[in-house]
């Protein structure tokens, strides 16, 4: 029996009528990943999400998971922290006017009405079990949407450093981790998806996304699948 939630992928040969089956562990055991060449890219990591009074908190408390969502992902950076992974957060800050807000609709719509991610405001700030990495983790400034890509330098910091396999954790899963992976794939990089350091709206929303839709175009792998993955 295949372990819970690990996917089950098949290719048919149409020549000889043969189908052969693999699981995403085959997968992982057959294509390491360099350290060198890895970014592990956190997004979102702030207080307006994770804080239990956070502004945004209400947009992820459905999910029973958050706190193991932090618990995973600090477990994973502590494991990265001596390699070659390039480890690099984005938070994501708009002005007092949030005049970057072109179309406020959704979740921009909320961030705006309850004033969230403004700068030098306590929601804004990166959670402290992020910030203890402290120059481990580099910071991109400059994201004001939903895709990281949309950051002028992110691109640039990740072809100085050689990077071909990005790394996603954070939240949302169906909103920021997708729209940020799928640039991601869309630019040449190889994506993954980590299914434990991430988080949706609610449980049903994340399976269903790291279940149908990240893997479209990403691997969705837990963290101490990545860590065996990485050589």
């Amino acid at each position: 029996m295949n372990p819970p939630h690990e996917r089950v992928l098949s290719v048919n040969d149409g020549q000889h009528g043969k189908r052969e089956v693999f699981t995403e562990t085959d997968f992982v055991t057959q294509a390491p990943m360099k350290s060198s060449e890895t970014a592990l890219l956190l997004i979102g990591f702030q207080h307006d999400y994770f804080a239990t009074n956070g502004i945004l908190r209400s947009v992820i408390e459905d999910s029973a998971k958050t706190a193991d969502v932090i618990e995973n992902t600090v477990r994973v950076l502590k494991q990265l922290e001596p390699s070659d992974v390039l480890m690099l957060q984005t938070p994501i800050l708009f002005s007092d006017d949030y005049a970057e807000i072109n179309n406020p609709i959704g979740l921009l719509k909320a961030i705006a009405e309850f004033r969230a991610f403004r700068p030098g405001q306590p929601g804004s700030q990166v959670i402290p079990q992020v910030e203890a990495f402290g120059s481990r983790i580099d910071v991109v400034q400059g994201k004001d949407g939903f895709n990281a890509f949309s950051i002028e330098g992110l691109g640039a910091v990740l072809k100085d450093n050689g990077i071909k396999n990005l790394v996603l954790a954070g939240a949302i899963t169906s909103i920021n981790i997708d729209s940020t992976g799928r640039s991601a794939h869309e630019n040449g990089y190889d994506v993954t998806v980590l299914s434990d350091c991430t988080c949706g709206r609610t449980d049903f929303e994340q399976e269903f996304y790291c279940q149908q839709i990240l893997p479209l175009y990403a691997h969705v792998l837990t963290g101490d699948q990545l860590l065996a993955r990485l050589k």
